[in-house]
């Protein structure tokens, strides 16, 4: 870690001053190896009220994207069948590249992939992507611009247990610098996001779950990165719930239940974790006083966190309450699971009641 203090005697003891200098073939200088077509994707489209899996609706729309960008390649660490990158698998053969049970491979091929001019999307189980973190903060001092998605993310997923569970995706890709970061809840919405992403610079990550949830957007809307949408808002908002992907749902279900009881609660789906709306959330906090975030994600380092970073330009921080995984998880269904980690609906509700009374109180 310094400078040798004599380095004279240093190159004297290792046999002198030696002039042999080898060249090495040196790669064609073009990134581009090959000609491309690109032309608008036609994205799958999906029902309002069907209930169709993210990760369903990430291959499907991978597939799509391939389609029409010939630059376009997947990659994948031996479950493209549990990931859905199959689809891709099947309609672009020659553009699939299985990388097996070797995370750290799957990343560093995509690096290479994308600095010879092509677009990867590299897909695994988010738990599966911790084993690879260094091989994508180096990917990201390296400059390269690449798409991870990890699926089966949260307790979600349900019987099969912690080992398979991402718990800390969103924190490890928020901390890579320039990341971009998305949480899509609906089938609609990770197809525009998948597209987006082919466009973007740096590490891309997008989030995927294992379970069918509600379609709730049309497919001609849209989803600007750093964006977010305001399912639910009135003029006597006493609260706002700020969730994404999985959580947004219970969220909807925990609003309904608040106002039928004649609490009226302002309902955020941040699909944007990174970089994330500050203006809206502000405006929500302006407008109700309280935030609660609640996600199917540790507490450190993901939505709680993110939402948190709306308040860091010395403005007064809202009266705030996360809600997170904050147990170890077992086996169980997915409604058991998220109950037993307190993010479901029925929680929600509770915890908002609780934060509008002593928001009351104070």
């Amino acid at each position: 870690g310094k400078p040798l203090p004599d380095p004279e005697e240093a190159i004297a003891e290792l046999g002198g001053v030696r002039d042999r200098r080898v060249e090495v073939h040196h790669p064609p200088a073009a990134r581009m190896l090959h000609s491309v077509e690109a032309r608008r994707a036609d994205l799958p489209r999906y029902e309002t009220g069907d209930e169709v899996a993210t990760r369903d609706a990430y291959g499907k729309a991978l597939a799509a994207v391939g389609t029409a960008r010939g630059n376009v390649v997947a990659l994948d660490g031996e479950v493209s069948d549990s990931t859905r990158a199959e689809f891709f698998a099947k309609e672009h053969p020659d553009r699939f590249f299985e990388c097996y049970i070797a995370e750290q491979q799957l990343v560093a091929t995509s690096v290479g992939m994308a600095t010879r001019g092509w677009v990867p999307y590299a897909c695994t189980f988010a738990a599966f992507l911790t084993r690879a973190y260094d091989f994508v903060r180096m990917a990201s001092i390296s400059g390269a611009g690449i798409n991870l998605v990890g699926s089966h993310a949260g307790v979600a997923i349900g019987q099969d247990g912690p080992s398979q569970m991402g718990l800390e995706d969103l924190a490890m890709f928020r901390a890579i610098h320039g990341s971009t970061v998305l949480y899509p809840c609906d089938a609609n919405q990770t197809a525009k996001l998948v597209a987006e992403m082919a466009g973007l610079d740096g590490i891309r990550y997008l989030r995927t779950s294992r379970g069918g949830t509600p379609v709730i957007y049309s497919p001609t809307e849209e989803f600007p990165i750093g964006g977010s949408k305001v399912l639910r808002a009135s003029g006597e908002d006493r609260l706002t719930v700020v969730a994404a992907g999985v959580t947004l749902h219970e969220a909807l279900k925990a609003a309904e239940l608040l106002d039928s009881e004649g609490v009226q609660a302002r309902v955020i789906d941040l699909y944007s974790v990174k970089p994330v709306d500050r203006r809206t959330l502000r405006e929500a906090a302006d407008a109700t006083g309280c935030l609660l975030t609640v996600e199917d994600h540790r507490e450190e380092g993901g939505i709680g966190d993110a939402v948190l970073d709306a308040f860091t330009d010395s403005r007064p921080v809202p009266r705030l309450v996360r809600l997170a995984v904050r147990t170890m998880p077992g086996s169980a269904s997915p409604a058991e699971q998220l109950h037993a980690a307190g993010i479901d609906a029925e929680t929600i509700a509770a915890a908002a009641r609780l934060l509008v009374e002593t928001a009351v109180v104070r």
